[in-house]
């Protein structure tokens, strides 16, 4: 069943998301050669826990990290570890953080120094097509139109959208209905309601869409090796524009 949020509980994920996003950016501006993935992990947890909140991510379904970064051809679910980044790499972070009862979820792809103009490129395009798809997030479209409108922008550039992954609603839950995929026709799906909170994530390959689980049943690669880019925000439907909830503010 969909969750349409009070004035109240959008209040608090608006907290929750502000959180989430002073997050994220922390874990951005780390991003650096020689840095290892579990010290952006556990700064991004120390600051969750400052705030008087708990990471989303650690423990869900056992997942051992804060948050999840994926580097290069992790697409998703990158356990955080001592592997020290490179110059080149291109690094996913995803974070996700519980105040008062409610979850913020959001994600980018950072630049670690120097990059290729084809990875600059696939992160842009990752982002973009997040803005493309929220500006068609209206009460009275369906979920499917913002799907289609990200699909469409991503494979306009040459780029696919993975299948196997999907955003979906975000609240007193992690993950809610409905499902929001980042692919599919026009027209279907649920209709998009006032009260609506919905995380909204495309996770783009430079190669091929499809992905696989490794042995560690977390890490999601592209299966010929691309690199593979991903960018979210928590945002509420109302009865005008759409609203980023996972906004850093001043």
């Amino acid at each position: 069943m969909i969750s349409l949020k009070s004035p109240r509980e959008i209040e608090l994920m608006r907290r929750a998301g502000r959180l989430t996003a002073q997050a994220r950016a922390l874990a951005g501006s780390m991003v650096r050669p020689g840095i290892s993935t579990l010290e952006i992990d556990s700064a991004v947890r120390k600051f969750i826990v400052r705030h008087g909140a708990r990471p989303s991510f650690l423990g869900y379904g056992g997942f051992p990290g804060s948050a999840c970064i994926s580097v290069n051809d992790v697409v998703i679910h990158g356990i955080p570890d001592h592997r020290k980044l490179e110059e080149g790499d291109i690094v996913s972070i995803d974070v996700g953080a519980y105040l008062d009862g409610f979850h913020g979820d959001c994600a980018a792809t950072f630049a670690c120094g120097k990059i290729s103009s084809e990875a600059q490129k696939l992160i842009d395009v990752t982002e973009q097509s997040f803005w493309e798809g929220f500006r068609v997030a209206k009460a009275g479209n369906r979920v499917y139109d913002v799907s289609h409108t990200i699909q469409k922008y991503v494979e306009s550039y040459g780029f696919s959208v993975v299948r196997d992954f999907v955003g979906h609603g975000v609240g007193m839950k992690l993950h809610e209905a409905p499902e929001v995929p980042n692919f599919g026709p026009a027209g279907h799906g649920p209709r998009l309601q006032p009260g609506m909170t919905i995380a909204v994530e495309p996770m783009v390959c430079a190669g091929d869409w499809r992905v696989k689980v490794l042995k560690d049943k977390w890490t999601t690669v592209t299966v010929d090796g691309s690199l593979a880019a991903h960018y979210e925000n928590t945002i509420l439907i109302t009865d005008g524009e759409p609203e980023v909830l996972t906004d850093p503010g001043e």
